[in-house]
């Protein structure tokens, strides 16, 4: 330590007394390498203080008296002439003091970590891990509410779904062909671009895949695009990672998504492209719904260029093909907008 260094051959005289009952003798005090050495006029040590281990009885004034620190009884006195020494102890004290470990402030640091983690964990992992619980308790029955809530929501934009109750029967006739379910398909006049998925598994489909092919299995293409779409990502998932957090949190605790969430998510909704699909997954879907995909294909690129694997699945295919609607249903279809 470099202050021990500066104060090795530092020598004073001092008045020390090893009980209260004593009486003061004059000492020579000199210090150490780790300690004050206490010895009589004949070089004599009498004792030696810790120098991580005194304390002083009164800070600031002379005499000034130093103990150990834990044991007043043993006392050490210098007086104004030996200034020197008492800075140096001063000083030396600080050192040691400023070396010392400081128990709150490891504290300080352990809870600023904790905090920090805690912090980390709130941003980063919980609001994940919410998600994902949410994914997994939330019902069915509840997944198609908020889808039907969405459709509420979009019809101010978009215009409420498309209805007749000729062609209604028709729809349903579609849905089930390609969903495996009646009721899954909501035809819009307006606003979402082609398809899309919602909580529930409803599609929509765009008025103008009814209104501009001559072929039902145009739509029927587009439809099975649209549910590799939402196998690949989970509607609601998708909705809950849009929406935030507390949405989440509300639809965990209430069992309910505010108004202002799901007008917010259905206005995103409608501005949406659909992704693109994997060209085999859709080639294998065609396939095991034995559905003709050169309709589809034709639509997206009129040339075929853009989806010549497409076509050349038709040509390979060895079974045949089923019709995603009849004629009647299809007439039917295409005037549920009224065209």
């Amino acid at each position: 330590m470099t202050a021990l260094k500066k104060y090795a051959r530092l020598e004073a005289t001092g008045l020390w007394r090893e009980r209260p009952e004593e009486q003061r003798r004059e000492v020579i005090v000199s210090v150490g390498n780790t300690s004050l050495i206490i010895s009589d006029s004949k070089d004599l040590p009498l004792a030696h203080w810790s120098l991580a281990a005194i304390a002083r009885a009164n800070p600031g004034e002379f005499p000034a008296r130093y103990h150990p620190d834990g044991d007043a009884e043993e006392s050490l006195e210098f007086t104004e002439s030996e200034a020197e020494m008492v800075k140096a102890i001063e000083k030396l004290r600080r050192v040691i003091d400023r070396r010392r470990p400081k128990p709150g402030r490891l504290r300080l640091v352990i809870s600023g970590l904790i905090l920090a983690t805690l912090c980390a964990l709130a941003v980063f992992w919980m609001p994940q891990a919410v998600q994902t619980y949410a994914l997994r308790v939330v019902p069915e029955v509840k997944r198609v509410e908020i889808g039907l809530s969405l459709i509420e929501k979009m019809s101010s934009l978009s215009g409420a779904p498309c209805h007749s109750d000729s062609a209604n029967t028709a729809l349903d006739q579609l849905s089930l062909r390609i969903l495996g379910h009646a009721g899954r398909l909501r035809v819009l006049p307006n606003g979402v671009q082609q398809t899309a998925h919602l909580p529930g598994g409803l599609i929509l489909v765009h008025r103008e895949l009814l209104e501009d092919y001559d072929d039902p299995d145009v739509v029927a293409g587009y439809i099975l695009a649209e549910t590799l779409r939402a196998k690949q990502s989970d509607s609601l998932q998708l909705m809950l990672s849009f929406t935030g957090t507390l949405s989440v949190f509300r639809l965990l605790t209430t069992g309910q998504v505010s108004e202002t969430t799901l007008k917010q998510y259905a206005e995103h909704l409608l501005l949406q492209s659909p992704l693109p699909v994997d060209r085999d997954l859709l080639i294998e879907q065609f396939s095991a719904q034995r559905l003709r995909a050169a309709p589809y294909a034709y639509a997206i690129d009129v040339t075929g260029e853009q989806t010549l694997s497409l076509i050349e699945a038709d040509d390979a295919s060895s079974g045949e093909f089923i019709p995603s609607l009849s004629d009647n249903y299809w007439i039917r279809l295409q005037t549920i907008c009224g065209g």
